[in-house]
């Protein structure tokens, strides 16, 4: 049988371990995506490994999350950032240059190469063949200095595509259909491989709204073939030269399949609280709502600022709604200016945002308290807006447009078609936004702000471990809920013990107060605790507040690697073990290293009732010793003392 697109790239690309779904493998990675927040402690962690200079042929440093300045301090970062950038070798793009996924594929992206990232949301690139993966801050620091970058091999699903879009539907409603199918759960451990005769269909930027919130789905990634699509599309970028064909084998073989009819896809919306609670918007269509937005990684792209403008133009935002775009990127918002799409939107009352993260992680543009918010965005986790318990439904960028004229939820069909799609002659703009490193041989000093703190080592596992629960949480906790966005926090991603003030803030405001009493201290949580952004503030922060275990029936994978790397250990629960632990009760973990050295079963004892629970840490022998030690970075100073 032949092979799929993935298991090329990851043959390719393999240094360590064998290809076998399940598997420990490691892979090479040809580019690196660092953003303001996450990246600004990777690279402080790649400082602390004593790393000379970036080892991969192209790094980029993105400055797209925390861009409003409201003191110095997210300007001190920036300062950082670009300075850092110079010194080891990373190309530096500004505040405003755009968010880093759409500014990657338009500006680097490279088919049949790697890409890791310090987003979830990185998987975008992979709608131009390639295999990009998001992680933690330090397994990216770790690949800046020229290391693996290690996963457990996925299995690869085939997607098949049939069929065509209907009128009003887009690619945002394909992955609303699979989020509804399958769950923020039903990708952990695969890679979606879009396939079949549907695919000429779906444009370039179709592809990336679908692979990037495959992130939702607990993807390792998604990729799409490299075809005639996306060489149209890099032709107009300019960048025909650094396309290639990338396709599986017509005979390819793959772990399990998804067949999706496009005709049979509706407009769909998701509720507040999860971007899998799905449902087709007649079921919300009336809704009245007080704020709209269209933009984001998600849906910033030309055809989704095309098809607002469309909608809006010669009307009129309803008076009770603030309608906010967010274009992906400043390449995207130059083409809009050169080709009217500015004047219509102003025309109509929509308010034009820098090209940003912006309000999808809760930065500027909060909603007022109470009220319903309705985003073509990815991610609608309780908080993330910024404001506690908010109302955010997720949707398409042509319902968001056809909602903010009536003030509510919109069934567009009920409108005229949209007009075919035109896209420019080319989308060819300034690269002003970009700032390249030093040339060799340049002096290049790093400047830190007094913001900016060293990064914590984490500690040893100890043998034994008695310490009380300090929270007991449900399923589906996010990293928002354990670290929330929003300006006030995101503004300390370089400050650990600043942002750790922030844990579980909007779970259990005591969190922090209860956690520094008791030292030391566990978490227990449901399934797939962790979800969500890949910000290792998560792990962090819980670590250095004295959190030594993270007890839960299931881990979603990127912050499992983070709490390995920062030394708390990750123990898989069963729901009876879950439903018998009370929260503020001591529990005693025996014998926890010779355990992880064993089988990884570790025993769970209750100081209130006596009862023994078994507990699971099943680890390869590298995240063995790294966890042993502290973590990643207390791993590493050891071997380079020894």
């Amino acid at each position: 049988m032949g092979k799929s697109l993935a298991r090329k790239l990851i043959e390719s690309h393999l240094v360590a371990g064998k290809p076998v779904a399940g598997d420990e493998i490691g892979i090479t990675a040809d580019q690196i995506l660092l953003t303001d927040t996450n990246g600004t402690l990777a690279f402080l962690q790649f400082e602390a490994l004593g790393f000379p200079h970036v080892r991969p042929p192209r790094v980029v440093t993105y400055i797209d999350h925390n861009v409003y300045q409201f003191d110095s301090r997210n300007s001190d970062d920036h300062r950082y950032l670009q300075t850092a950038s110079r010194r080891y070798g990373a190309v530096f793009s500004k505040p405003g240059n755009g968010i880093c996924h759409q500014v990657h594929l338009e500006s680097f992206s490279a088919p049949g190469q790697t890409l890791l990232g310090t987003d979830s949301h990185t998987p975008l690139c992979g709608a131009a063949g390639m295999l990009a993966i998001g992680a933690g801050g330090l397994d990216v620091a770790v690949a800046m200095g020229g290391g693996p970058h290690y996963l457990t091999m996925p299995q690869i699903v085939a997607v098949r595509l049939r069929g065509a879009l209907g009128p009003w539907v887009t690619a945002k409603d394909v992955i609303l259909e699979l989020l509804r199918r399958l769950s923020v759960r039903g990708g952990a451990g695969k890679i979606f491989e879009y396939t079949g005769p549907g695919l000429p269909a779906l444009s370039l930027p179709q592809r990336m709204t679908i692979a990037n919130m495959g992130a939702e789905l607990t993807l390792t990634t998604s990729i799409f073939p490299s075809d005639e699509v996306t060489r149209d599309y890099f032709r107009r970028l300019g960048r025909e030269a650094d396309w290639r064909p990338a396709a599986p084998d017509p005979d390819a073989d793959y772990d399990a399949a998804i067949d999706v009819d496009l005709s049979t896809i509706t407009p769909l919306i998701a509720l507040p609280g999860s971007p899998d609670r799905v449902v087709p918007i007649e079921e919300v269509a009336g809704t009245a709502v007080e704020q709209v937005m269209a933009g984001s990684c998600t849906n910033g792209s030309w055809e989704d600022v095309w098809s607002v403008t469309q909608v809006v133009r010669g009307g009129r935002v309803h008076p009770s709604v603030s309608f906010v775009v967010f274009p992906g990127s400043h390449r995207i918002l130059e083409v809009m200016a050169r080709e009217g799409l500015v004047q219509d939107l102003l025309a109509a009352g929509v308010v034009i945002s820098e090209s940003t993260c912006g309000a999808c992680p809760g930065i500027g543009h909060v909603p007022a308290a109470g009220a319903r918010s309705l985003r073509a965005f990815n991610r609608n986790f309780p908080g993330r807006s910024g404001a506690k318990d908010d109302q955010v439904y997720l949707c398409s960028s042509v319902v968001a447009a056809a909602s903010a004229l009536t003030g509510r939820i919109t069934d567009p069909r009920a409108r005229p078609p949209l007009p075919a799609l035109v896209l420019p002659a080319d989308f060819l703009a300034s690269d002003a936004g970009f700032v390249p490193p030093a040339a060799p041989g340049e002096p290049a000093e790093v400047v830190r702000g007094p913001n900016i703190k060293d990064v914590p080592l984490g500690e040893p596992v100890a043998d034994r471990l008695a310490a009380p629960v300090l929270l007991k949480l449900g399923d589906k906790i996010s990293t928002d809920h354990i670290s929330p966005g929003g300006s006030a926090a995101l503004v300390f991603r370089s400050n650990v013990p600043a942002i750790a003030e922030f844990t579980f803030k909007y779970v259990d405001p005591e969190f922090v107060a209860r956690a520094k009493a008791a030292g030391r201290g566990l978490l227990v949580a449901g399934e797939l605790y962790g979800q969500g952004s890949s910000r290792e503030a998560a792990a962090v922060a819980p670590m250095y507040l004295g959190v030594r275990a993270v007890l839960a029936k299931s881990f979603a994978p990127i912050h499992r690697a983070n709490l390995i790397n920062w030394g708390v250990v990750p123990l898989t629960i069963e729901p009876d073990t879950y439903d018998a632990i009370e929260p503020g009760e001591t529990l005693t973990l025996e014998a926890v290293r010779a355990s992880l050295v064993a089988d990884g079963r570790v025993t769970v004892v209750s100081e209130r009732t006596g009862a023994r629970h078994t507990a699971r840490c099943l680890l390869t022998p590298r995240e063995r010793e790294i966890l042993l030690a502290g973590g990643l970075l207390a791993h590493t100073r050891a071997l380079s003392r020894a």
